[in-house]
């Protein structure tokens, strides 16, 4: 019977000069955390904050990980999903050729999520 495979998420979103920015995508790590014992969980932020996608690679990469899993933290697929970010996760699979790295739909392309904001919106 082989191991249960170490498992770690990077929450990906677009970054900002203003810190309190930072405090929803956190609270999801945190949520994440939460929810699933023992996953490892990063922030990483395209522009303007750190870590970068590269960084927080490293970072959970360290913990001896077999499996990754990217969540863009976006609402939409513009430039920076559809054309950046795939280059990333290439160049991080040439990196890490022996970790399965998954690279997720933007969040708001998840009915659910649009769903949620359905709801809050009509309060």
């Amino acid at each position: 019977m082989s191991p249960t495979p170490r498992k770690a998420v990077i929450l990906l979103a677009h970054g900002s000069r203003d810190p309190l920015w930072r405090r929803p995508m956190e609270a999801v790590a945190e949520r994440l955390r939460a929810s699933h014992g023992g996953l490892a969980v990063c922030c990483a932020y395209l522009e303007l904050e750190q870590p970068d996608l590269a960084a927080g690679a490293a970072e959970v990469m360290a913990g001896g990980i077999d499996e990754l899993t990217i969540v863009p933290m976006f609402l939409g697929t513009g430039k920076h999903v559809r054309d950046d970010l795939p280059a990333m996760v290439d160049a991080l699979r040439s990196r890490y050729p022996d970790v399965r790295i998954m690279l997720r739909p933007p969040v708001g392309d998840d009915p659910r999520l649009l769903d949620l904001l359905a709801v809050i919106a009509g309060e």
